[in-house]
């Protein structure tokens, strides 16, 4: 047996014993879990208890972030051996759907994905199994608690990935939670790209400017001295209305409206003919796709700027804490991981 953080119910996490999991294939690989993040969509089921069609019925391991020590592999395994630490790419797609043949394994039909309801536990556990192609190694120089970081920047990767090719100059980005940090990371790999940051947060403000934002605004202010008044893209990176609103009103006409945030409503309106004038195009983000081993090198490069988005750290068993924090958006938190192993 082992323990897990477990959703009982809205807003109660509880530390419960769950079976260790078997290897069921010679591809496997059982995972000791040495670090977890507390993401976004897990405080959607933490509050809500659903995302969309999602619902918890039942107790649920949760979490989807994680880094860990490689404890056991099966006998076909040859890129990842005992004793390496790796970071844990979350879905697992089944590579035989219209999807996974076309190279989209990220809207695969029979995807199972950690932490969701009805497919796989999630990463806030002691040890876990997962495929072999899902287990991708760390350099010695990126520690497995910096490296929990990984996940919510390939996704920020992946984001940026719909862009390419594009004249992108200006960007603006909603939202200064872990994605939009991590988002405007990769804006700062990018030669003569500037961005406007906003956010409610003046924590999260300030990290921005840490970061090389060259605005930022709270989400409710038109005016920013200086900032250019329309852009070449925005990324929606809360999951929130009046964003995809605000996204519409900064974008020049032919700009390009990148869909990153998780809303918990199932339904937004949005001016569609304002859209259609300005022949506005929108993109929607669905985790990421291929992104990870990249995340993990922009992460190697700018994990000092990296352990500062890292704000508060948690045993397994104060995990309820961890999640209230984070909820709360108390005390300057950006990113709450749980230490799995003390």
């Amino acid at each position: 047996m082992m323990k897990a953080a477990m959703l009982t119910a809205p807003g109660r996490i509880e530390i419960r014993e769950v079976p260790d999991k078997p290897l069921r294939a010679d591809t496997d690989v059982r995972i000791r879990i040495d670090f977890g993040g507390i993401c976004g969509s897990d405080l959607h089921y933490f509050r809500t208890g659903r995302i969309g069609e999602q619902v918890v019925a039942g107790p649920l391991v949760v979490g989807h972030e994680c880094t860990g020590t490689v404890l056991e592999t099966g006998k076909a395994v040859t890129a990842v051996r005992p004793g390496e630490r790796v970071a844990v790419e979350p879905a697992v797609s089944c590579g035989r759907c219209d999807q996974c043949r076309t190279g989209r394994p990220n809207t695969c039909r029979r995807v199972q994905f950690m932490g969701c309801p009805g497919q796989l536990d999630g990463a806030l556990v002691e040890n876990i199994v997962m495929p072999e192609t899902n287990c991708l190694p760390l350099p010695p120089e990126l520690s497995s608690g910096t490296a929990v970081f990984s996940e919510p920047v390939s996704i920020a990767l992946y984001a940026w990935r719909f862009l390419k090719g594009l004249d992108i100059r200006t960007v603006g980005i909603l939202g200064a939670g872990p994605i939009g940090l991590a988002v405007l990371m990769a804006a700062r790999e990018r030669a003569g790209v500037r961005a406007l940051v906003t956010d409610p947060l003046d924590a999260r403000l300030s990290a921005a400017k840490a970061l090389g934002a060259d605005w930022t605004a709270g989400p409710q202010e038109t005016d920013v001295p200086d900032a250019p008044e329309e852009f070449d893209a925005v990324f929606e990176c809360c999951g929130r209305e009046e964003a995809i609103a605000r996204a519409a009103r900064l974008l020049k006409p032919g700009g390009h409206l990148v869909i990153v945030g998780i809303p918990e409503t199932e339904f937004f309106r949005i001016d569609l003919h304002g859209l259609r004038r300005d022949e506005i195009t929108l993109y929607n983000v669905r985790r990421q796709n291929g992104c990870l081993e990249e995340a993990i090198g922009l992460c190697t490069r700018r994990r000092k700027e990296i352990d500062g988005l890292i704000t508060h750290s948690f045993p397994l068993d104060a995990a309820q804490q961890a999640f209230d924090l984070a909820e709360g958006y108390r005390d300057g938190v950006i990113k709450s991981v749980i230490r799995m192993q003390g």
